[in-house]
């Protein structure tokens, strides 16, 4: 398998190679359980086996949700996570009220998704939502800060079939309209990540301890490796420019960095950043979050590798996306559907133009 033309100007030293999820968020509603006890007249190998079984069987007590089974079923056939919802029931039980809650909020957000920027003539702080931070997320968030000595913070991956984005880009690079502009998969990626964005948009937002702050603008930072170390410039009002205007800005910002002209300015206010550490010939890694925002998503590589398409395994452009998040932001739910929606586009580009 070989690389594909993926962007080397822009990437981010990775920070692990750490594949699946990793979750920190403590087990809520969870029933007592007494410690349980050695068994000393057991062999050595026999007592290890039933520690570790009894400890299992802790763990699912732990993390068990309790519902009625027309709430799992229901909850199953809506593809929700019933860890993600607040229960209210006595008991600590999710009720159907619950879920339905649940359900609305969720489909409001898609809802506004096409309203979500706010126009450009405001300055950005007045396109700023804030949200009062109180009751259970103010609780959990100080137990996965707390817990931040022991765990990291929540991490993503999935493996995307990236051939129609590969196929896209030669399409504008033999474009007459995109006639010397650098164009690579980076790009879709941008626009990727504005749409997801404006479909989840607590990725985009900031934590203040006191109030959660959703940006209505995307200010959409770029992890570059330049002379003078790691920087994070940013491309203002990205969620405004055309796919044209974007890739010229990716340029533009590349070029600067390369040159150590990178201002102070440029590298203040991001919102949301994407790494490359595909263009280190990574294949994935925990990225950690810049400071002031809650996901972070990296780029690895784009290699041509066996893949199951109806049936068949055939060669296809393959890459791994890696988000890490805030988890006192970014709950486990919404930040696998922010990846999914980010996925979805380099699956099929075709999908940024309805």
């Amino acid at each position: 398998a070989h690389t594909g033309p993926q962007d080397t100007s822009l990437a981010n030293a990775p920070t692990g190679h750490h594949h699946g999820v990793s979750d920190s968020a403590p087990a809520h509603h969870a029933p007592h359980v007494p410690p349980v006890p050695s068994d000393v007249s057991v062999e050595p190998g026999g007592m290890k086996q039933r520690r570790a079984e009894a400890q299992a069987a802790v763990s699912r007590l732990l993390n068990r949700v309790l519902a009625k089974p027309p709430v799992r079923k229901a909850a199953k056939d809506l593809g929700i996570d019933l860890t993600q919802i607040v229960p209210t029931g006595r008991s600590g039980e999710v009720t159907k009220q619950d879920l339905l809650s649940y359900q609305a909020q969720r489909d409001a957000e898609l809802d506004r998704a096409e309203t979500f920027w706010a126009p450009s003539k405001k300055p950005q702080e007045q396109r700023i939502e804030r949200i009062p931070v109180k009751g259970v997320r103010k609780a959990t968030a100080k137990a996965m800060v707390e817990s931040a000595f022991t765990a990291p913070h929540v991490s993503i991956f999935v493996d995307v079939d990236a051939s129609r984005t590969m196929e896209f880009v030669k399409r504008l690079k033999a474009s007459r309209d995109f006639e010397g502009i650098k164009i690579s998969p980076l790009l879709i990626l941008a626009k990727a990540v504005i749409w997801a964005a404006a479909r989840n948009p607590s990725v985009n937002a900031t934590w203040t301890d006191e109030e959660i702050l959703v940006k209505h603008y995307m200010n959409l930072g770029i992890a570059a490796a330049t002379p003078r170390g790691l920087m994070v410039p940013n491309i203002k009002d990205a969620q405004d420019l055309s796919l044209k205007e974007l890739a010229i800005a990716l340029n533009q910002l590349a070029s600067r960095a390369r040159e150590g002209k990178t201002q102070p300015a440029e590298m203040q206010g991001g919102t949301l950043t994407i790494t490359n550490i595909g263009a280190l010939g990574i294949d994935t890694g925990t990225p950690i979050i810049n400071p002031g925002e809650v996901a972070i998503v990296a780029f690895g590589t784009i290699k041509q590798k066996p893949w199951v398409l109806d049936g068949e395994v055939i060669p296809r452009w393959v890459t791994t996306l890696g988000g890490s998040f805030d988890h006192r932001v970014v709950d486990g739910d919404l930040s696998a559907r922010f990846m999914a929606d980010v996925a979805a586009i380099m699956e099929e580009p075709a999908l940024l133009l309805d």
